[in-house]
């Protein structure tokens, strides 16, 4: 069987609101910024990899001026939302053993994904993966399944998708692909 894993909040702790909150101890601050960053549709277009991170970054400090060294500092710093999910992570060499294979399939920008790769050596368990922004398709959408499928050349009735989003678990599902809403650990650990 093959485990597929998105990456945010299944492999990584994310939670950027936490990270602003800590980062500027102002609860407001936090709150705005995570509105005019990490909710913008921005933020999807660069998962799509269509915006660059310094182009977006000039459209957050356009929206929001008054609040243009703070877009500064957490778009130079936004790697730091990203914590490896300890749990998951030791897991994952027990899922090799029992003769899985490992795949990723991740709504994510170039730069994030740059230094996920660069700061994870988990990553080197995967016998590959996707990222979203290398084919210019986000999940939901059909295409991006599709296209992991097609380039690895895998049986959809031979993969069980884990994503912390419904809606990315309902259209893998649509694909063929056993989908499962990851809510922890234990929801691998029921699979295995």
């Amino acid at each position: 069987m093959n485990f597929v894993f998105d990456v945010g909040n299944v492999l990584v702790d994310y939670t950027p609101i936490l990270y602003l909150k800590k980062l500027f101890n102002d609860e407001a601050i936090a709150d705005k910024l995570q509105n005019v960053i990490y909710k913008s549709p921005e933020w999807l277009i660069m998962d799509e990899g269509l915006l660059s991170h310094e182009e977006a970054t000039e459209i957050f400090i356009s929206r929001e001026p008054e609040l243009k060294n703070e877009i500064r500092t957490v778009m130079q710093n936004f790697d730091k939302t990203f914590t490896p999910l300890e749990d998951v992570i030791d897991l994952l060499p027990e899922i090799i053993a029992k003769g899985h294979d490992l795949y990723y399939l991740s709504n994510i920008h170039k730069e994030i994904r740059d230094i996920l790769l660069d700061k994870n050596t988990f990553f080197e368990l995967f016998k590959g993966g996707v990222f979203s922004c290398t084919i210019n398709h986000i999940k939901p959408s059909p295409e991006i399944y599709r296209y992991f499928l097609k380039k690895y050349s895998l049986d959809p009735a031979k993969c069980i998708f884990f994503d912390d989003m419904k809606e990315n678990v309902s259209a893998a599902e649509k694909e063929g692909i056993k989908g499962v809403l990851f809510t922890g650990v234990e929801s691998i650990l029921e699979l295995l």
